[in-house]
């Protein structure tokens, strides 16, 4: 299996963190964050990855090298512009096999990695998104009106949930046809293209843990969640 991990973007939202070190190579414990999701990709069965990096490239090369001490062998694409959270693929289309794993390089999960390829290769689709439940909790009182503006429904305080991107996706080499080249294109945009071309997109549904360490009450999150069940996230 090959893996293309996304780590070219500031972190902004971790800032004054991210001043001085790029996000992937935040601590959690012992850690990186970015090291931890390696050693889960090579114990998936992974051999190969390409990091897409754009800020403090330089960094993240001297830290990470070949990837032999993680057991994969790493390659490098720097991204001279940003180009979003899935434009960086186009710059690396040549090296991708028929299928991949392409996933964000700040997440802390326990997703077994093999099951997300083998799910992408089962349903045939361009791709496959890893989700899970999320709830959201709405503080104020809730009222449901019909057209003419008549309350019809209450509800206090109610939380609601939804299944969300994880930010970890199974694809084939079909979906680089919907990415532009040259200029930043989202998630989202894929999203939007591939729906409107009526292509399918499959879905793994999770239900272990994961964190986004995007904001600093996630990262401070990550590293209480990896200190209590460190075995769940790096088995010895």
């Amino acid at each position: 299996m090959k893996a293309v991990v996304l780590a070219g973007g500031k972190g902004s939202r971790l800032r004054p963190y991210t001043a001085l070190i790029p996000k992937p190579l935040m601590p959690i414990g012992d850690r990186t964050i970015v090291e931890i999701l390696l050693r889960q990709l090579a114990r998936a069965g992974v051999t190969e990855v390409v990091m897409c990096i754009g800020h403090q490239a330089a960094l993240i090369e001297a830290v990470l090298g070949d990837g032999s001490r993680y057991g994969l062998r790493i390659t490098y694409q720097r991204e001279e512009t940003p180009l979003g959270t899935v434009g960086p693929l186009r710059l690396v289309e040549a090296a991708l096999p028929e299928r991949f794993l392409v996933m964000n390089g700040d997440i802390l999960c326990d997703l077994d990695f093999a099951a997300l390829h083998g799910a992408g290769e089962a349903s045939g689709a361009p791709l496959t998104v890893a989700v899970c439940e999320r709830a959201s909790k709405i503080d104020l009182g809730v009222l449901d009106l019909d057209p003419a503006g008549r309350v019809v429904g209450f509800r206090e305080k109610p939380t609601f949930t939804f299944w969300v991107s994880m930010g970890i996706y199974a694809m084939s080499r079909s979906v680089l046809r919907f990415i532009p080249e040259g200029r930043p294109f989202g998630f989202d945009d894929l999203m939007h293209a591939l729906l409107a071309a009526g292509e399918p997109v499959a879905t793994l549904p999770f239900r272990g843990h994961w964190l986004d360490i995007g904001r600093s009450d996630d990262f401070a999150d990550a590293q209480e969640e990896f200190e209590r069940n460190r075995q769940r996230y790096l088995p010895e």
